[in-house]
């Protein structure tokens, strides 16, 4: 079962990179092997929560993009992209880096995936107006929106997953990763504007055109706007809040969906259609592969040896928090951040327990929130996170980018995103390690 498993996601893997057949049927073909070899049941594939498929995350998505859809048809993206656009003046940089920052803010205090569902509709719009590629446009708030998620409990889902294993609460992140989050954007974007500040262009009469737009102009249902700006902004507090009531993020999207379906008065056909389709059956047939290579102990083998060549004390786990920090990184890009995260959870609550000398499931919060345990915690956080931009597939917020811009007639390759998203990924996970480094083990800022 371990070689069946481990050949269906290298070869995958390999179809997915080569882009000769799309992801989409990869997945799926994959996802099928995957169970009619039994390397998963099919019980485990749709109902175990350590190895199938995460129905949060699809229920999430598809509750967004129902909301998003009936937004569209007010004409309000088209109104944020003409402001957006007047703001910066028609200055394609400009609108680029504040693209940056919307999408990063935006992540940091809804998740990450939300926001691009917001935003990508907006690009493109902008793209439309000014005659340039969106491409380079979409690629950074994919980015952004990986980097700026990593800020907080509920911007990315690994932080989520880390905060309910180790006991960590909102404030926790804000403390410890919030500021290196600031440090690290800061720093990319003086990298991008090296890299783009001189390369954008657009024509001066693209610009006045722009410029002379009204806006106000572009609101075609001004009463389906305002229905759908008051279930959106409660569905955005349910999600600030879910941990309080005690619901799933889907369960808060699902409800916002479903009510704004309710009062919009459109027809639930042409809403549904419009669903990115094949980007949530590329979810559920990976889900399943990484469940199959997770089941078999492939990503299981590969921790334990990391875990073995750092050797952690229980007063100095440094090397263990470097070395989980670039592993994380490496493994988020290579596999969807989730999966990873709920591997590596039990396997650090496994290690602290040998660490101390501890029975099986006697750890406390003591022991797993120890000052020499807690910078591993946060090298996980932002390895997990960073790590996602690696790849086009290495986080949610990277294949709902991809999947958009395909329909809009922009194919992202694999390869063009990682030229951007590798290069990236190692500044700001090297970034994070001197964070790592220099506040926890110089400064003892614990």
């Amino acid at each position: 079962m371990f070689w069946t498993a481990t050949s269906i996601f290298l070869v995958a893997y390999a179809l997915i990179i080569s882009e000769k057949i799309h992801k989409t049927k990869v997945a799926m073909f994959g996802a099928a092997l995957t169970l009619i070899t039994k390397v998963l049941l099919q019980d485990e594939a749709f109902n175990s929560m350590d190895l199938g498929v995460d129905w949060n995350v699809i229920f999430l998505l598809i509750s967004m993009m129902v909301i998003i859809n009936i937004m569209t048809k007010t004409g309000v993206f088209q109104y944020v992209a003409i402001k957006c656009a007047k703001v910066a003046k028609g200055e394609p940089f400009r609108i680029m880096i504040l693209f940056a920052i919307i999408t990063a803010v935006g992540s940091a205090f809804l998740d990450n995936v939300t926001t691009v569902l917001l935003l990508v509709p907006v690009t493109l719009l902008i793209a439309e107006q000014l005659e340039i590629n969106p491409i380079p446009y979409l690629i950074t708030e994919a980015l952004a929106s990986n980097i700026g998620g990593t800020a907080t409990l509920i911007g990315d889902p690994p932080n989520i997953m880390i905060a309910s294993k180790a006991g960590l609460s909102f404030m926790d992140f804000i403390f410890h990763l919030t500021p290196a989050i600031i440090i690290i954007f800061l720093f990319w974007m003086l990298a991008w504007k090296v890299l783009f500040g001189k390369r954008l262009h657009v024509r001066e009469d693209l610009k006045k055109k722009v410029m002379s737009l009204q806006e106000n102009e572009q609101i075609t249902d001004s009463a389906l706007l305002k229905k759908s700006l008051i279930i959106l902004g409660f569905t955005i507090l349910g999600f600030m809040l879910h941990g309080f009531f005690h619901y799933e993020p889907a369960t808060v999207a699902l409800m916002g969906a479903a009510t704004l379906l309710l009062v919009s008065g459109e027809e639930p056909q042409s809403i549904l259609a419009e669903v990115e389709w094949p980007t949530i059956f590329f979810f559920i047939g990976l889900f399943i592969i990484i469940g199959g290579i997770v089941k078999v102990g492939l990503v299981e083998d590969m921790s334990r040896a990391m875990i073995a060549v750092t050797n952690p004390q229980p007063q100095d786990m440094t090397i263990l928090a470097m070395v989980m920090l670039w592993f994380s990184a490496i493994c988020s890009a290579i596999v969807d951040n989730i999966p990873f995260v709920a591997t590596m959870n039990p396997l650090l609550i496994d290690m602290i327990h040998k660490i101390y000398g501890l029975q099986s499931g006697t750890a406390t919060a003591e022991h797993i929130q120890h000052m020499a345990m807690m910078p591993v915690w946060w090298s996980l956080a932002l390895g997990a996170c960073l790590g996602g931009n690696g790849s086009p597939i290495g986080a949610s917020a990277n294949v709902i980018v991809v999947g958009l811009s395909e329909k809009a007639g922009y194919k992202i390759s694999f390869t063009q995103f990682l030229k951007y998203g590798v290069p990236v990924m190692i500044m700001t996970v090297f970034l994070a390690m001197i964070y790592i480094y220099v506040r926890y083990y110089l400064l003892k800022w614990y």
